[in-house]
């Protein structure tokens, strides 16, 4: 690419940014648009069918509502007495009532379109009152004995809804209400029979296309179809409706193949009557826009595409231009020594070469401009004596303040370099205002979490303001809790007259620190000096044994009621020193890792991705955490030896497996079956044991008896090859010179000539 004109570089990178995502984008919207499209049709077509059952649930009540207040007039109790059509007709009187309940019917036909007819029927009485056959004897009407059936099954005072056919071969849906004493004082029915065709028109409202409209009574029964031979049939008999229609959702959509066509069925069961809505269309149509829409959307894309092409040239010609001038004016006043480069490399090395000039003179100019009196408390810290010392701590006494975070290693686990570097600005900054007039605070970042705060007073000030100093102290402690969100532990040194004695100084605040381990995290601590005998050495090399028997043993309670024992001797002793704690617990990790060794045990795995244990015991800050660090550290050990000792069985089985085959086709599934244990888990036992995996292992084999044979035998290279299970040659070579660097011929040459 270094050797290629940048011009072209820079077409090609346009052409790919340009037409790469829109391919990409083409694809994935084209594939979501018929996505979406069927998810939308799917769901248009239930909202459709929801939409036409509660229409056609809507006028059903409305006409169960109309027939119940109907029933409640006192229209049909004027005739509650004539039983039979005898004294009906006997009078005018009677005849004119009769006529009132009729026009009452004929009013209740008019409010719901579709209706076919309605007739009024009195208890234990010989005649009916119909809308269309007027006043007639019960056996010249249709006979009303269906309606005994229908009424067994209903509940409350309400009517019920039975599709039915007449006498007169009109399909029709049966409203059958019985007067009750709620709502009038006479005992009959109403039957108001509504037409199939109308409750048709209302399923079919929203349909499009060859859309296909289903009403089921509850028990499968059709109730309205276009196919007028199938109504009043069971309708599970048709394709998918019994799959769809018993499944636990009262409503839905899915996606059917119906004769060659892909068709989207939907569903939904009316809460009222129980009744089920289901209708289905053809896709092929639904989708058509859809697919002309994604053919029109790939065109476009091609034809963006090339023009992108176009302007990509055009682009790359305009944009390269100021470079490719800059590289000329360049090279004419310059020798690089550059060439068989393109525009590009060339920039480089020159920027290069600029940027290593640059680097120097900044070096040079960051020395001169470092900040004096950071510089200056650094130097002194490290036991230097600055120039104009005295222009940064004018005063002749010194005391030392180390501020150490405490769980300095969750701190830095919690946060990232920038927020810790603005955490120590901000800091300092406030640290060297906390304490009162006449003590002068210069404070630095030292090492791993603490800041040493350098305090500069005049002789006899400390006496005077060592209460200011412990509230500042505390401020300082409060200040940084509040920031970091952790704790901090201080260390206040002993008293130095002298700008030598400083270095001392901090060795001594940081010894404090170290105290933490005793006395806790959080606390103020004060150089005290000490007797020369005064810190007490404690060995635990009684419970080091008893430890290493219950390792042995495989007793983990034991082992933590030991170390529980350890920490609370240690808790108890006042004069133990730092150096003295960190010793006892360097020494139980050693020496159980050595007993784990000296019984031929591997710690390597054990230990894997702790880092250097010993340098993170040494950034504990209690004992707590050290107990809670290797309660973790020998329950994973005795956890590794359980594990160890069934992988080494299973390990050299194997190997074993794999010298006894090495010459066959291994299938490598089929002999972890063999074994009885994992695919994965026998990979993985292969690796821990060789470090390396299952085919090169198996590779290692053959190619270790191939260059025995190669030195032993007049075999030829063919011969070798499919004695050590290559099937042919290459294969051999290739992996011959993969494991030895050479090939096999040129391997048994230099043996030839060395030996």
């Amino acid at each position: 690419m270094k050797k290629t004109p940048m011009l072209l570089q820079l077409a090609l990178i346009l052409f790919c940014v340009m037409a790469i995502p829109t391919a990409i984008l083409t694809w994935y919207s084209g594939a979501q648009l018929l996505q979406n499209s069927e998810e939308a049709i799917g769901e248009s077509t239930l909202a459709g069918l929801n939409a036409n059952r509660k229409l056609n649930e809507s006028a059903l009540a409305n006409l169960a509502q109309d027939t119940a207040r109907s029933a409640a007039t006192n229209v049909f109790d004027r005739i509650r007495n004539f039983e039979t059509f005898e004294e009906l007709n006997s009078n005018y009187n009677n005849v004119s009532s009769a006529l009132t309940v009729m026009k009452e019917l004929m009013n209740l036909n008019r409010r719901v379109d579709g209706t076919e007819s309605s007739y009024f029927y009195l208890n234990d009485s010989d005649y009916v009152i119909s809308t269309d056959n007027g006043i007639t004897k019960l056996e010249r009407y249709e006979s009303i004995s269906w309606t005994t059936e229908a009424l067994e099954g209903r509940r409350g005072i309400s009517g019920v809804w039975v599709p039915r056919k007449l006498d007169s071969g009109v399909n029709v849906v049966s409203y059958v209400y019985p007067l009750n004493r709620l709502s009038s004082t006479t005992h009959g029915l109403i039957i108001v029979n509504i037409s199939e065709s109308q409750i048709g028109k209302y399923l079919h409202e929203t349909e499009v296309g060859d859309s296909n409209h289903l009403l089921l009574a509850s028990d499968g029964t059709i109730i309205s179809y276009k196919d007028k031979s199938k109504l009043l049939t069971d309708g599970y008999e048709l394709p998918f409706i019994r799959d769809m229609l018993t499944q636990e959702p009262s409503e839905g959509y899915t996606f059917r193949e119906l004769d060659g066509k892909r068709m989207v069925y939907a569903w939904s069961r009316s809460s009222l009557s129980g009744w089920w809505n289901v209708s289905w269309s053809s896709m092929d149509e639904l989708m058509t826009k859809s697919r002309d829409m994604q053919g029109n959307i790939i065109l476009l894309t091609g034809a963006i595409i090339l023009l992108g092409t176009v302007m990509a040239l055009v682009l790359a010609t305009w944009l390269s231009r100021p470079v490719r001038q800059l590289v000329r004016t360049i090279r004419s006043k310059s020798d690089l020594g550059v060439v068989n480069k393109n525009e590009l490399a060339f920039l480089d090395m020159a920027f290069k070469r600029m940027q290593e000039e640059e680097d120097s003179l900044f070096q040079l100019l960051q020395e001169r401009e470092q900040d004096t009196r950071s510089l200056a408390v650094h130097r002194l810290l490290r036991g230097e004596i600055p120039p104009r010392i005295t222009e940064v701590f004018p005063e002749a006494c010194y005391r030392i303040a180390v501020v150490s975070i405490d769980q300095y290693r969750v701190y830095v686990g919690n946060t990232n370099v920038e927020t810790r570097s603005y955490h120590r600005y901000l800091l300092n900054t406030k640290y060297e205002s906390f304490f009162p007039e006449g003590i002068q605070a210069r404070s630095v970042y030292h090492n791993d979490g603490c800041i040493v705060i350098v305090l500069n007073f005049a002789p006899g000030e400390d006496e005077r303001s060592s209460g200011l100093i412990h509230q500042a102290l505390e401020k300082v402690g409060d200040q940084s809790l509040a920031l970091l969100e952790h704790s901090v532990t201080i260390g206040l040194s002993n008293l130095a007259d002298a700008p030598e004695m400083v270095a001392q100084r901090l060795f001594e605040a940081m010894e404090l620190i170290k105290q933490r381990m005793i006395n806790g995290a959080g606390s103020i601590m004060y150089w005290e000096d000490e007797g020369e005998n005064s810190r007490k050495y404690i060995d635990f090399d009684c419970s080091e044994r008893r430890i290493l028997n219950f390792l042995d043993a495989g007793n983990l309670d034991g082992i933590f009621k030991e170390l529980q024992s350890i920490r609370c001797q240690i808790s108890s002793e006042e004069n133990i020193s730092y150096d003295n704690i960190m010793f006892i617990y360097h020494q139980l990790i050693g020496a159980t890792i050595k007993h784990l060794r000296e019984n031929h045990i591997g710690t390597g795995r054990m230990i894997m991705g702790k880092g250097n244990i010993y340098t993170i015991l040494a950034a504990m800050d209690t004992l707590d955490e050290l107990e809670e660090y290797l309660h973790e550290i020998i329950r994973e050990i005795l956890q590794s030896l359980d594990r160890s000792t069934g992988e080494t069985n299973h390990g050299e089985r194997i190997i074993h497996y794999l010298k006894e085959h090495y010459r066959e086709e291994i299938v490598f599934e089929d002999m972890a079956k063999e074994i009885g244990i994992s695919y994965s888990y026998m990979r993985k036992i292969v690796y821990e044991l060789t470090g390396n995996s299952m085919i090169d292992y198996l590779n290692q084999l053959r190619i270790e008896k191939a260059k025995e044979l190669l030195l032993d035998t007049d075999l030829t290279i063919k011969q070798i090859a499919a004695e050590v299970g290559y099937h042919n040659v290459q294969s051999f070579n290739r992996f011959f010179r993969k494991y030895e660097g050479m090939p096999p011929s040129s391997y048994k040459s230099a043996k030839s000539k060395s030996s």
